[in-house]
């Protein structure tokens, strides 16, 4: 006699059995999601020490929104970002979009946003940009709170944002279009197609998005497409590839004490990336590379009513920067329980910055600010142990030589403790151990010179 039919029989020394199984069903039927932010690979929620936090597919298109900014920061706790206004962020001195989590700011190089994996800042200043993270490339997003360092670097000492780009899950084509107009002259408009058939899949996406804003000389204007491809050669072989381009023109007016004119910017984000992937019962893993690219023309303003800085800027600060990179991991399951992950990792990032005069320079005038290439290589080895039904242990250690800053060790140690209709309690800590940069003058313009990739992220993300 099964449970359910002794509890409608009144079989009464059975309730408290038929009480426990009901609450051991709920349990099994309520198991977190399989993330892979957390270990690179599928892994159940609750076997991480770090604390996930995932935004799905529904709740992005719910939310109408064409920035995924606004959608994590009213679902994932403790990440919080800085909005311009109706629409955009943009960059530059008084620009917004500045994202931080538990407290800890991408601008200053301890959280970082990834696409797929892949590390996504300016090559030159190293600071996110707001206005490239679209909603129409986005199927999901998992927020890491916690350190993430052995996987992804020093940068991801507070915690990770990775969106990961759509992929049809199943045969068949489907064509949306979406499109809504508001106050202050605002447009928002997606086109999206996905087909799936006999392996081939494809997601291809057009967006359109203006406002004239709530005061003057605050505009936006976001043109952006996506285009992703890929093949499944057997059930444990897929290779894809896709690019990403985002184009947007932004004004920042100022406080209202002391409005600004002419500061208007015109920023090009792209984002290129290839990946063959396998996966087994008991072995997963992937070889990727990508190549991130930018173009930023930024007209800094002037304060007309200010004596000392009345007259426009002579000059347009111009730049140039790129960031590639190569990526190679596999995990195994040595025996059950067991997860070990060894992976490798190569960045080139950098690019040539410089204050354009308008109507000529000088002789002299026009020097290059910045003009440099850092290389950045890495080995990390991640072991984790599922010691019994409640308790995950994981360790791990990378080692980074930098061009610019030498050697650098990060170690990882963390514990997940989780029990059935009770809380959670997880704990993880890094420690991450580099020597103080060094270069040349002659590399970034100026005795005093920081690395790009982390300690330059500490000023105002100009351009």
């Amino acid at each position: 006699m099964s449970c359910r039919r002794a509890c409608l029989y009144g079989i009464l020394p059975l309730l408290p059995l038929c009480a426990w199984a009901a609450e051991n069903t709920a349990w099994r039927d309520s198991l977190p999601e399989v993330v892979v932010t957390g270990a690179r690979q599928e892994i159940d929620l609750r076997h991480l020490s770090q604390t996930v936090s995932v935004v799905d597919s529904a709740s992005i298109a719910r939310s109408q929104q064409s920035s995924l900014l606004p959608i994590l920061t009213e679902q994932v706790p403790g990440l919080f970002t800085t909005a311009r206004g109706v629409m955009g962020y943009g960059v530059s001195g008084g620009g917004s979009g500045a994202i931080s989590l538990r407290g800890l700011s991408g601008a200053t190089g301890q959280m970082m946003v990834l696409i797929d994996g892949h590390p996504q800042y300016m090559g030159l200043m190293g600071h996110p940009i707001a206005d490239a993270y679209q909603s129409q490339m986005a199927e999901r997003m998992e927020v890491v709170r916690g350190p993430a360092s052995v996987l992804y670097g020093a940068n991801a000492m507070g915690g990770v944002v990775n969106i990961i780009t759509r992929r049809r899950q199943t045969d068949g084509v489907q064509t949306r279009l979406r499109a809504g107009y508001g106050a202050y002259n605002t447009l928002e408009t997606e086109v999206s197609n996905e087909l799936r058939l006999r392996g081939v899949q494809s997601v291809v996406s057009a967006s359109y998005n203006r406002t004239d804003g709530h005061r003057a000389n605050m505009g936006f204007e976001q043109y952006g497409g996506y285009a992703k491809v890929g093949y499944a050669f057997s059930p444990a072989w897929d290779i894809a590839a896709d690019v990403s381009v985002t184009h947007f023109n932004a004004s920042q007016p100022g406080s209202v004490a002391q409005p600004l004119e002419d500061a208007d910017q015109r920023i090009t984000r792209g984002v290129t990336s290839l990946t063959v992937r396998n996966t087994y019962a008991r072995t997963s893993g992937a070889l990727s590379g990508f190549y991130n690219f930018g173009h930023h023309y930024i007209n800094d303003g002037y304060t007309p009513d200010t004596t000392d800085s009345n007259v426009p800027k002579a000059y347009r600060f111009d730049s140039r920067d790129f960031m590639a990179g190569v990526s190679a991991y596999q995990s195994v399951q040595l025996f059950r329980g067991n997860r070990l992950t060894i992976g490798a990792d190569y960045f080139a990032f950098g690019g040539k910055a410089r204050n354009l005069f308008v109507e000529g320079a000088r002789e002299g005038e026009a020097d290059t600010l910045i003009n440099t290439i850092v290389h950045e290589a890495a080995a990390y080895i991640d072991l984790r142990q599922h010691i019994t039904s409640w308790v995950t242990l994981n360790a791990g250690v990378r080692v980074d030589y930098h061009s610019l800053t030498g050697v650098e060790w990060v170690p990882q140690a963390g514990i997940a403790l989780h029990l059935p209709q009770a809380a959670e309690l997880k704990l993880s800590a890094a420690s991450s151990r580099r020597r103080t940069p060094t270069c040349a003058p002659r590399a970034c313009g100026t005795t005093n010179c920081r690395s790009p990739s982390n300690s330059s992220k500490g000023g105002s993300p100009t351009g």
